[in-house]
């Protein structure tokens, strides 16, 4: 994490006021008053519906060491980093910070998965390096550069997400992370409101392997052919991973255990034969998560883990923060995955719950910014879901097209909710304690508040 006296030398010529410098490191960074914690910097952003600047004497309160404020704010003090423009800095000072710290930088992107891939990659490289992650889900114009921030001098390894919203802010975040390996995990239908077609989805996440260094290597999913051919993009190494026989790094005879976790066979392949396989375990829940498995083992490799060494390593791994398994007050299992959703993860969603006995529920909502593809969309998720769960509830306007694709598709048991309070009162007293209730929709859905309901006492 930098220090007083590090972010004095990154933003130098922007400064008009400077506090007092000294070696002691920042805490943490944070762009909201009520997140800071003794020691912190502030960072005070003008937003749509705030300006952060009338939260500077609160956050300053609570314990903040010092603030980058604007210099049309007044402030002046001995605790104030002044600039033209705070979000400027920050972008600056991460982008100069990147380039002084000797770490490996890892960036990671896709239309889902990318949380995920992270996690598992920063968990496996752990077990032997000194290495910094993004912190939650810090991926954007002001997250990726408090993520570039916070790695230390010491730190081998910086595991970044990248998740832009426009083609414009994805030059600025490859820019700044200069990778020297890079993940795409896939491109799908996500975002289309904000990237257009699906074809400048596959153009904006290919700027990532296209910056990176000759001696660089870009890891991608050789099963998603828009993935696959940005290797045409890239001057760096290609390795390629999935389930495919082409592919550089492969899971072969994947078993899923439900909430046991997988089983695979991983493979190093030559030129159509395989070189070297070792037989892996991982707590990691779903069949879709050996894909995880894969790309992470890539940057293992890179790394210098020999394959052999990887498989006890995998077995390590903990399932990802997104996806949280709770009880019911009744009994029954809750599989929580309520923070966002896209056609891909919805549907590996709904292959973990086809995986559950006896009796399958899934509650699904609204997923947001498909664009032109959101009726198809809702649509095909309908019949996917159609066979594999026993009951099924969504919420939301768009998922009508869901409901009426899976009824269909025959499915006896489909209906369709306004909202999500409705579900709560139809399924509180309707499931048994041997259910496994599967909740996943877009955030702005609030099913959260569904789970709530079913695990209150």
């Amino acid at each position: 994490m930098i220090s007083f006296r590090d972010l004095d030398r990154l933003l130098g010529g922007r400064l008009r006021n400077r506090p007092d410098t000294s070696d002691e490191p920042f805490a943490e960074i944070v762009v909201d008053s009520r997140e800071v914690v003794p020691g912190a910097l502030f960072v005070a952003l003008r937003g749509e519906r705030a300006d952060g600047h009338q939260f500077v004497d609160d956050a300053l309160q609570r314990g903040a060491s010092a603030a980058i404020v604007s210099a049309d704010s007044g402030f002046r003090s001995e605790r104030h980093f002044v600039v033209d423009d705070p979000l400027s800095a920050l972008q600056e000072a991460g982008r100069r910070w990147r380039d002084r710290v000797g770490a490996q930088v890892v960036g990671i992107t896709g239309s889902v998965g990318k949380t995920t891939v992270r996690e598992a990659t920063y968990q496996l490289l752990s077990q032997r390096f000194r290495v910094h992650q993004s912190p939650r889900n810090f991926n954007g114009d002001i997250g990726l550069p408090i993520a570039l921030l916070g790695i230390k001098r010491e730190d081998e390894w910086a595991v970044i997400e990248i998740g832009p919203y426009s083609e414009a802010e994805m030059e600025l975040l490859v820019w700044s992370a200069r990778a020297d390996v890079c993940i795409v995990t896939n491109v799908g239908p996500t975002h289309l409101e904000r990237f257009g077609s699906i074809d400048d989805t596959e153009r904006i996440k290919g700027l990532l392997p296209a910056s990176l260094p000759a001696g660089g290597l870009a890891i991608l999913n050789g099963d998603d052919e828009r993935v696959s051919r940005m290797s045409a993009v890239t001057d760096a190494e290609v390795l390629r991973y999935g389930f495919g026989e082409s592919n550089d790094l492969r899971a072969a005879d994947v078993s899923a255990n439900g909430f046991e976790g997988i089983a695979l066979r991983l493979q190093q392949r030559g030129t159509g034969a395989v070189e070297a396989e070792v037989e892996v375990e991982t707590p990691l829940v779903g069949a879709h998560q050996a894909m995880t498995v894969l790309a992470a083992s890539a940057v293992g490799l890179r790394a210098g883990i020999s394959l052999d060494e990887l498989a006890p390593m995998l077995a390590c791994l903990e399932p990802g923060s997104r996806l949280t398994r709770r009880r019911a007050a009744n009994g029954a299992v809750v599989v929580d995955d309520a923070y966002n959703a896209a056609p891909l993860s919805m549907r590996a969603a709904l292959d973990l719950l086809a995986e559950c006995q006896p009796r399958r529920i899934a509650l699904l909502g609204d997923m947001l910014e498909l664009g032109s593809e959101e009726r198809t969309a809702h649509a095909a998720l309908g019949r996917y879901a159609a066979e594999r769960c026993d009951w099924l509830i969504a919420v939301g306007e768009r998922s009508r097209d869901l409901v009426e694709a899976a009824r269909q598709a025959g499915h006896p048991q489909a209906c369709w909710l306004a909202e999500p309070e409705q579900a709560a009162e139809i399924l509180r007293p309707a499931i048994e304690p041997s259910d496994t209730v599967l909740v996943k929709a877009s955030h702005a859905m609030h099913l959260e508040r569904v789970v709530e309901r079913l695990c209150a006492p």
